[in-house]
């Protein structure tokens, strides 16, 4: 391979695109595969890609700047240059982007992060004296891992039960050591569970076998065990040694019991990985079953923070290979994916070249791996059942993020600071509105202090009228808030009524930052709003002291009053995090009221067809009794005690109701 360094860039306009500045000249890019480095200014590395025609992917970048990718954009303008590398194939290609995002770390690229520290149980085979350990980081390569498992305890529970079949070595050097050197063995010895290597009770030969045989019972080969165990059990009888037959009649037990650990999920002993995911724009959940012999043996979990735009067979693309990358000595023949790989023969044939290197000498024959969208039968429901755990694990993760405290009072620092504020917003109200084609038209406030949503503080509005304007809607619905602000902050905080009830002031509190849901154009009619209540009550020193931002939903821009670029917060941030959580409980609130008048709306339509009966008696009715079936079980009596409904129009109410109902 070679490395080909961008020409100095070409004369001409930049038209707004800062790559242009650094653009290659033409014919400069070679049409071959290879992989591309992005740098800024100081020679690091922002960004790291890879592609089958350099020249094809590369010039996606130079396009014009309102058809790239806003986070893409992102990191042409932290760019300075750009350089690249040709390989022979895709698979070189594949495996050169590996190494440099390892390497270099660049901060554009997909970011896997371990949910948990998940256990191993580790097989020190790299030791001369190989032993059993739990280990939640794994250490040499030459050493044997499997896993990784859900619980320590579980994994422990099953390496009590191995160790009676296959009595390896678990001590620590420096215990080895001492028993070697005094020639007494120690006390997992004197219980069964250990063959004693260190005083010559079985020779070195003999144990690495006890440990390759509990490396195949782990890896799925149970059959044979299981199969030389009831033969040795039955002979051991037969020959009347009943004290070995108890202890083999014990290891049976054991082997038995470690496998109804092991899920069966599969109706064949297969060996597969099934990988799932659970993603929105901005970040995805990742799961990963193992499965040996048709048995779960493992699962792990990651979470990903999308730095840069990516579809989901990419994300898969980019995690099947970090994740075996790292697993060489364990790729399975098949794997089970939502959508398959973008390259998925080129990955499948560098997969293969992986583990063929790293199984040097063991008999696997050199096969593509596979990938494969199961449609039904139990690899489906295999499938379903992991993708229903990235779910759980996507949604524990942003649940933990908003409900940690530590990260609660980053997002407000970094909020403050994006925005330049004087102070945190400690509390802020959100709105955004909600119609269906200019009919029922509502808008919703909520609020969030502290970071946390204050529900007995949530407002619903519906609009003076119907009419499909985004808005005119957000301007009275700001306007409303804030008239309802200033005609409090003139009266007690608690009140008391003829009846003895107290009554709190809760519009009273004014707000650090308000968040409106839409572009320039609805925080344009929020100010609006707020000016017009400037002029009516004069410059009320209060609504100076608000602070105002637009969040718009296609790419996470916070707009400001009189700034022309938008702010962007950074992917990931427990800022972006928070106003994205406040925008959307907004649109939850907003959306939940529209439905609900909508069908209180489409419900009173049978209302609207009776003679006599107009706006102001259908709105009686409906308040009165609550629906229109309650209205049609109501009896005359019962109608003539509403307001505005005469014995003539009751009757004529129930005729109709009745009809209607038959029919």
């Amino acid at each position: 391979m070679r490395t080909l360094v961008a020409c100095p860039p070409f004369a001409g306009s930049l038209l707004k695109n800062p790559a242009l500045s650094f653009r290659p000249g033409s014919g400069v890019i070679p049409d071959a595969p290879g992989c591309y480095l992005f740098k800024d200014a100081h020679g690091r590395v922002v960004y790291v890609g890879k592609a089958k025609s350099l020249r094809s992917r590369l010039s996606n970048y130079f396009a014009a700047w309102h058809q790239i990718h806003l986070r893409t954009q992102a990191m042409l303008e932290a760019a300075r240059s750009v350089e690249w590398i040709v390989v022979d194939n895709e698979v070189e290609a594949l495996h050169l982007e590996y190494n440099l995002i390892k390497r270099h770390r660049p901060r554009y690229n997909v970011r896997y992060r371990d949910d948990k520290s998940y256990p191993y149980l580790a097989l020190t085979t790299s030791e001369d004296v190989p032993r059993a350990r739990v280990m939640r980081n794994p250490g040499s390569k030459d050493d044997r891992y499997f896993g990784p498992f859900a619980h320590a305890y579980a994994i422990r529970d099953t390496l009590d039960l191995l160790l009676r079949v296959f009595p390896v070595r678990t001590c620590s050097q420096g215990v080895y050591d001492r028993a070697e050197r005094t020639d007494r063995p120690c006390l997992y010895y004197h219980i069964g569970t250990c063959a004693a290597p260190c005083v010559g009770h079985v020779s070195h030969e003999e144990h690495r076998e006890l440990v390759d045989g509990m490396a195949a019972f782990l890896g799925g080969g149970t059959k044979p065990v299981l199969t030389r165990l009831e033969t040795e059990m039955e002979r051991a009888a037969t020959a009347q040694e009943f004290e070995r037959a108890a202890v083999l009649r014990d290891q049976l037990f054991a082997a038995r019991r470690v496998l109804e650990k092991q899920q069966m999920v599969l109706e064949k002993p297969e060996d597969l990985d099934v990988v799932a995911i659970w993603e929105d724009e901005l970040e995805a959940a990742v799961q990963v079953f193992f499965v040996r012999g048709g048995r779960v043996v493992g699962r792990k979990g990651w979470t990903v923070d999308k730095v840069e735009p990516i579809g989901t067979a990419e994300l898969v693309q980019d995690f099947v290979l970090q994740l075996y990358e790292d697993r060489d000595d364990d790729v399975p023949p098949t794997v089970l994916v939502p959508e398959e790989p973008e390259d998925a023969e080129a990955l499948g044939t560098l997969l293969a070249e992986l583990r063929a290197a790293s199984r040097t000498g063991r008999g696997r024959p050199k096969e593509r791996i596979a990938f494969h969208v199961p449609q039904r039968g139990d690899k489906r429901a295999l499938l379903d059942t992991v993708t229903e755990n990235a779910r759980e694990s996507f949604q524990r993760h942003r649940l933990k993020r908003a409900s940690d405290f530590n990260a609660r009072s980053q997002a407000l620092r970094e909020l403050q600071s994006a925005l330049d504020l004087d102070e945190a917003p400690l509390r802020i109200e959100c709105y955004d509105i909600s119609h269906l084609g200019g009919t029922e038209v509502v808008g919703s406030m909520v609020v969030f202090e502290d970071g946390l949503p204050k529900k007995s503080d949530y407002r619903r509005f519906k609009l003076s009228q119907d009419r499909n304007d985004d808005v005119a809607a957000m301007k009275e619905v700001v306007t409303r808030r804030f008239r309802r602000l200033l005609k409090e902050q003139v009266q007690p905080l608690v009140t008391e009524d003829d009846g003895g009830q107290t009554h709190t002031r809760r519009f009273a509190y004014p707000p650090n930052l308000v968040i409106v849901d839409g572009g320039p154009g609805q925080l344009d009619a929020a100010l609006d709003g707020i000016e017009n209540l400037r002029v009516d009550r004069g410059d009320d020193p209060l609504l100076q002291e608000i602070a105002f931002v637009a969040l718009a939903k296609r790419f996470e821009e916070l707009h400001l009053p009189g700034r022309r670029r938008p702010v962007v917060l950074p992917r990931g941030s427990d800022a972006l995090y928070l106003v994205q959580r406040v925008r959307d409980e907004a649109h939850r609130f907003a959306v939940t009221y529209q439905r609900a008048r909508r069908r209180k709306s489409v419900a009173s339509s049978a209302l609207d067809d009776i003679p006599g009966i107009g706006p102001v008696r259908r709105r009686a009715l409906l308040e009165r009794f609550g629906s229109v079936e309650a209205v049609r079980a109501a009896a005359e009596e019962d109608l003539v005690a509403v307001p505005g409904i005469s014995m003539a129009t009751a009757r004529t109410v129930r005729l109709h109701l009745s009809r209607d109902g038959s029919g």
